[in-house]
């Protein structure tokens, strides 16, 4: 039986093991909220509003891509590289009420492929979710926000048209409402 000196210690770091894991992966505290959805050229996009136990929203988008196809690093040039390609991006509107606090990041690492130009940079095969971290506008009121997706699906027998900033409209609840619950 521990001691509770002991008993103590060992849940303190506990508390801090699964704090700073929670930290690195951004988990929400609540269920995320579904804004929109649709399938284009083989990829099935969601895009979600999420809060992690710092209190941080992120608004994120899952890129789904049908099974053999793969997606290009968001690091990639908007023309691709070498005409090759097009990034997959997850922007907000020039004149969106929510403000983005720090980078777009990628859930998996894109890759340097076995082929020329190797500066097009890939996803492996499989779905990739892209994550702003976004402060909400102060209100208790529901927002109609414009967020843009890009992105391109290819496969060993060749590519799906590129989506270039798709105009994605979703409802976005201000910080009170979120608050109120």
């Amino acid at each position: 039986m521990l001691n509770r000196k002991k008993y103590s210690f060992v849940v303190l770091i506990c508390f801090i093991f699964c704090t700073a894991c929670a930290n690195l992966f951004h988990q929400p505290v609540q269920t995320p909220l579904d804004l929109a959805n649709f399938t284009e050229n083989s990829v099935n996009v969601i895009i979600q509003l999420s809060r992690d136990l710092n209190g941080q929203f992120y608004i994120s988008a899952e890129f789904i891509p049908a099974d053999g196809f793969h997606l290009y690093s968001k690091d990639i040039p908007l023309s691709g590289v070498d005409g090759l390609g097009r990034p997959t991006l997850l922007t907000l509107s020039e004149t969106s009420q929510l403000t983005s606090t720090g980078e777009l990041t990628e859930s998996i690492q894109a890759q340097i492929p076995d082929f020329e130009p190797k500066g097009l940079l890939v996803y492996p095969l499989g779905a990739v979710t892209l994550s702003m971290p976004v402060n909400l506008p102060v209100g208790d009121t529901w927002l109609q926000e414009s967020v843009f997706v890009t992105f391109m699906a290819c496969n060993d027998s060749g590519c799906k048209p590129p989506v270039m900033q798709k105009e994605v409209i979703v409802q976005i609840p201000s910080l009170g409402l979120i608050e109120e619950n």
